[in-house]
This record gives C-alpha cells, structure tokens and sequence, in this order.
C-alpha cells in the first residue's frame, strides 16, 4: 500500500476524529452499561493484532521453526479477523440498516478493503515461506510492513465502530434487542473460532469487563463446559487477573 495514501487518511481521520468527550461519555457509560457489540471483542482482536505484528518484527528469518510458528499465527489472526468480519456483516450491518438506511456504508466498503487485505497479507505470507534463503529477511520485512499497516488501518475501523456505530445501535435499539442480537452472533461462530476469540479477549478486558463477560457466559453453559473454558483461559491471565476474576465470579 502507498505510505503516502495511508499518511493522508490518518491525517484526514485525526481532523474528523470524535471529540475527546464521546470518549468520557463512553466511560461514564460503564456505570450502567449497555450491551455493547464492539468494545470487548475488539480489545481482544487489537492485542492479538499488536502481539502478532511483534512476532515477525523480531522473528529470525532463517530459523524455519520459528518462521513456521510466526506465520501460523499470521495466518491465525487472518482467520479471526475473517470469522469478526464477516458475522458483523451478516447480523451487526443488516440491523443499523433496517433502522436507519446507510448507516453502515461506511464500515461495510471498510470491510470490502479488508477482505483485500487479508488475500494480499496471505499471499505474502506464502511468499515467505516459498522464497530463497538469500531474500528470505526482505520477505519478513515487507509482510511486517504489510502487516503493520493492517494494524493501523483496522485501529481507525475499530474506533469509528465503537464510537459512531456503537452509539448508532443504542439510539435505535432496545437492550433486549442488542442482547439477542449478541447471542445471534455468538451462536453463528464456531466452537473453535469461539475458543480462540475467547483466549484473545479475555486477558485483555478490564477486571470488571472480564468477569461482566464471565458471569454471563456461566449463566449460559452447563458447569463443566464453563469449568473447562475457564481452565483453558487461566494460562493466559496473570496471577493478580485471575485471582480478581476468582473473588468476582465466587460472589
């Protein structure tokens, strides 16, 4: 992608950028919150982002295990990516369109750009893995660079989500409905992908927001599924998260 065209649109999306009180209104929010579709889901996919695009800034191209490791969680990531993408198109799109008409133009084309993103980052990754010794750190190079450029790009898409769409959704719908809404498009999402969604997620809300997030899924599950899933998380959260998740859920 040309820098120059991706310099301009974050100058253009900074200048248009909400003001810093629909951040504070969204805070004050979290008093009493309300379902919200973009929030929790998107501070998982930001950290598996972040982590993934250090993984190949700091991989050795010429150690192929470590290649062969890096670039599964590439392709891990594309997937998730994928599967967010397209329940938003299926069940979030269609639900701001039927109350207000064209109020998901704008993140629909951005989903459209993202769908060439995820062909072009996969492609580069085959070139990765199908290049000569010799040109092997260039590849690593440009598919970082690729990368980090989907990461910022999809930064600004998220924002204007949680921001603009989000707001949009609680204006013409009902909690009722933004519940069933969420449980709609949690129960399009395979058990696997939803195991993978959860490992990201999870360690990267707030303690309030994980154990709200927690809470509900208990209610929703028979206990040992809930006791499983939970053993499988604990790895990935740090000592003090689990023992503030444990005290919170024991209430």
């Amino acid at each position: 992608m040309d820098g120059s065209v991706t310099s301009t649109r974050l100058r253009a999306h900074h200048r248009a950028a909400a003001p810093a009180n629909a951040d504070a209104a969204a805070v004050k929010a979290q008093a009493v919150p309300r379902p919200d579709l973009y929030g929790p889901v998107h501070k998982g996919l930001r950290t598996f982002m972040c982590e993934t695009l250090v993984a190949v800034g700091r991989m050795d191209a010429d150690d192929p295990a470590e290649v062969a490791g890096v670039l599964a969680q590439v392709r891990g990531l594309l997937v998730l990516c994928r599967v967010h993408l397209e329940v938003e198109n299926r069940h979030v799109h269609p639900a701001m369109e039927a109350r207000s008409p064209g109020s998901a133009s704008e993140t629909a084309g951005d989903h459209v750009e993202h769908e060439r993103a995820f062909a072009s980052l996969e492609s580069d990754t085959q070139a990765l893995e199908r290049v000569a010794p010799e040109r092997r750190a260039a590849a690593a190079l440009h598919l970082y660079r690729q990368l980090a450029v989907f990461t910022g790009e999809n930064f600004l898409h998220m924002r204007t989500e949680e921001i603009d769409n989000a707001a949009l959704l609680w204006q013409t719908h009902t909690d009722d409905e933004l519940v069933a809404l969420q449980h709609a498009i949690m129960t399009d999402i395979s058990p696997a992908d939803t195991a993978v969604l959860l490992r990201w997620m999870v360690p990267s809300l707030a303690p309030i927001e994980r154990a709200r997030l927690l809470g509900g899924l208990r209610q929703s599950m028979p206990a040992t599924v809930f006791e499983g899933m939970l053993a499988s998380l604990k790895p990935h959260l740090a000592g003090r998260d689990w023992a503030k998740l444990s005290l919170a859920l024991a209430a």
